[in-house]
């Protein structure tokens, strides 16, 4: 009996042994798997235990990890590969739409019947309309890559968004838009890229002069705050929260847009850290951006 009560007890303390390394071995696999699935080292897991199982284990979480990474590769190569297609495709279109624009030009100042005016016309509207959407194109797949290729300087936000409202002036006037506008006369001045606010004020402008119903409200506010507001009805929430996904537009083939507008828009706020947001509020579309 005293022989069996030895051995029931070395038994159970051999298990305990054994129970505490099988869990100091998962404890170790558990963090090194943590480790390696970051994706950025090829380095696959070790375990100190003999025991089969936990060798197994490993085997099978090896086998995973490769998987992952190889499959993560394959999506990343293969996306720097349409990135870096469209953009050269867009690149080569460029070139000969601006040859086709400048012999249009030329045309202009030639002799021709009223037909062949008209042709001459539908067609530089089509190839000005082909050039801005590659122009888009290029932008976006540049800025996709989030390189930013200029340093941040002091803007003056102000004067920015005047000479941005002077120059959309054609456009509103030719839509019979009167804006209303409440620029702050405090002066703000921030550290940002010039071109991204450029190009956001000036898409958020472009979008309002495109969708709204014959009004817009422009607002600069002293924390520099700029909010653009104008009527949209029959616009849904869903619609709302959907407008600054990319090659998203709520009436696409009316205006002929690739709905990269308001995508790049928080695409360059992203890049600026400068919150920006949308709202839809009694039958008016508010976009805010605060720099």
């Amino acid at each position: 009996m005293k022989y069996l009560l030895i051995i029931s007890i070395v038994i159970n303390i051999i298990l305990l042994f054994k129970i505490i390394a099988m869990r100091i071995s998962i404890k170790e696999l558990r963090v090194d798997y943590a480790e390696r699935s970051s994706l950025h080292t090829n380095t696959l897991l070790r375990v100190s235990s003999r025991d089969k199982e936990i060798c197994r284990l490993a085997t099978t979480l090896n086998k995973t990890l490769t998987q992952l990474r190889d499959s993560y590769n394959s999506y990343k190569h293969g996306n720097s590969e349409i990135k870096t297609a469209i953009t050269n495709i867009t690149h080569d279109l460029r070139t000969p739409l601006t040859a086709i624009l400048g012999y249009l030009e030329m045309c202009e100042d030639q002799e021709y019947d009223e037909a062949t005016g008209r042709y001459l016309t539908i067609i530089k509207e089509r190839a000005l309309h082909m050039k801005k959407l590659t122009e888009e194109l290029f932008e976006y797949s540049i800025l996709s890559t989030r390189e930013i290729s200029e340093s941040k300087e002091d803007v003056f936000i102000n004067q920015v968004l005047e000479d941005c409202i002077m120059n959309f002036y054609p456009a509103l006037s030719e839509r019979g838009i009167q804006p209303v506008l409440n620029i702050t006369q405090e002066k703000i001045i921030r550290s940002l890229y010039p071109s991204y606010v450029e190009r956001i004020i000036s898409n958020l402008l472009n979008n309002a002069v495109k969708y709204s119903d014959g009004d817009l409200e422009v607002s600069l506010s002293d924390n520099g705050r700029l909010t653009v507001s104008n009527s949209a009805k029959n616009l849904s929430l869903v619609e709302v929260n959907k407008l600054f996904d990319r090659f998203y537009t709520v009436e696409n083939a009316r205006n002929n847009s690739t709905g990269l507008g308001l995508s790049i828009v928080k695409q360059f706020a992203e890049q600026m850290d400068c919150p920006i947001k949308a709202d839809y509020k009694n039958g008016k579309l508010y976009i805010e951006i605060t720099f």
